[in-house]
């Protein structure tokens, strides 16, 4: 099989979303990187359509688009990318560099949005299950280091979670830039908390309920 075969085949465009940042729900749906979408209109399986913009094709059109690629490149890419074997007869050199074009300006800031916007909604997860499980049983009960980290920080959570999801693009920019480093410590300590957390080590809860507040 040529590239084209090879490729189509081998990665479907789903496994190309993902493996190019893009966020992929369980049903398949995702925010379209092709025009500015506030809410997933994409659906992707084998192939891709846009319920919003129309967008349709398969794989190789998606990478082609998502880079802007030629159908060749695209392909290329993806067999570079996903170490998909095929027949160059005699067109190609077997070892081929494929084209790399730097990624968008664009598609970074949708990537960074949807981060932006996954670490926040984790966070705010983690609040409201500080906020149900370390609440005071007793009015004479001293306060857990979480659950007042809950109350503290829940209520903005949900404020940027607003902009994100309804705000103008000018607003999401802002929340991007201006969270963006804050947003990577999250992620970081959520990721701690969560697998300490069973354990019980109280410590780096605490720990990571100050670094919160920072």
């Amino acid at each position: 099989m040529n590239v084209f075969q090879s490729a189509k085949q081998s990665v479907t465009t789903r496994q190309a979303a993902e493996n190019y940042g893009i966020r992929v729900g369980k049903n398949g749906m995702c925010v379209c990187p092709f025009h500015d979408d506030k809410h997933p209109s994409m659906k992707v399986d084998r192939r891709f359509h846009c319920f919003g913009c129309q967008a349709d094709g398969d794989v190789i059109d998606f990478t082609a688009r998502l880079f802007g690629l030629s159908s060749k490149e695209a392909a290329l890419k993806l067999a570079e990318d996903f170490s998909v074997h095929y027949d160059a007869k005699g067109h190609d050199p077997p070892r081929r560099r494929p084209v790399k074009r730097k990624i968008s300006e664009e598609l970074r800031y949708r990537q960074a949005e949807q981060k932006c916007f996954r670490v926040l909604c984790d966070y705010l997860h983690l609040l409201e299950r500080w906020e149900k499980e370390y609440a005071p049983q007793m009015p004479e009960e001293a306060w857990n280091p979480l659950f007042v980290a809950a109350l503290q920080r829940k209520p903005y959570t949900e404020y940027l979670l607003d902009i994100l999801l309804s705000g103008s693009m000018e607003e999401r920019a802002s929340v991007v830039a201006e969270y963006g480093k804050e947003v990577r410590k999250i992620e970081q300590r959520i990721s701690e908390f969560t697998a300490s957390h069973p354990a019980g080590h109280h410590e780096r809860s605490r720990s990571l309920s100050a670094g919160a507040e920072r």
